[in-house]
């Protein structure tokens, strides 16, 4: 596998350059079922940003982090807790149920050195803070960010770009 040069110009035209939900239209279906899901009102709209922009991050991709972080801003968030995001377990603006998530989140999607990635203790933390469909709601969300986590790895569309059209 080669890599880039650490200053090497990135270019800026994803590398896939047909657009995957017009190649795979029943992607659309799919895609607006996971949006209703973690848009049901059960887990605060805020934190599942927060979220997903930690799984953009732990994926290491630009495109993830840039499109999330500009959600938040358009949300309302301040520019430390989306600064923060990165350092959520030593960082003093988030709550504990923001915490739980990102630590569930995290869980989820780094490789666990030893056992469970997900142990009893974390799930149990998670609970304390969320009902039950609020943490199967949260569940989802990280779910429905990894599952994007593959488009944007793989097909690598241009960050910045509107959420909308990333492939031109």
């Amino acid at each position: 596998m080669q890599t880039r040069s650490l200053t090497a110009q990135v270019p800026m035209a994803p590398r896939m350059t047909d657009d995957p939900a017009e190649l795979v239209p029943e992607l659309a279906g799919v895609s607006a079922a996971l949006f209703r899901i973690t848009g049901n009102g059960s887990v605060p709209r805020s934190t599942i940003g927060l979220v997903q922009l930690r799984a953009g991050q732990i994926a290491a991709s630009t495109y993830l982090t840039v499109l999330h972080t500009g959600f938040l801003r358009r949300a309302g968030e301040s520019e430390e807790r989306i600064a923060s995001v990165v350092s959520w377990q030593d960082s003093p603006y988030f709550t504990p149920p923001e915490r739980a998530a990102l630590a569930l989140a995290e869980a989820t999607l780094r490789p666990a050195a030893h056992g469970e990635r997900v142990t009893d203790e974390l799930y149990a933390l998670a609970a304390e803070h969320y009902e039950p469909k609020a943490l199967a709601t949260l569940m989802f969300a990280i779910g429905q960010v990894n599952f994007f986590t593959a488009v944007a790895l793989i097909a690598k569309p241009v960050p910045g770009r509107a959420f909308t059209d990333p492939w031109n």
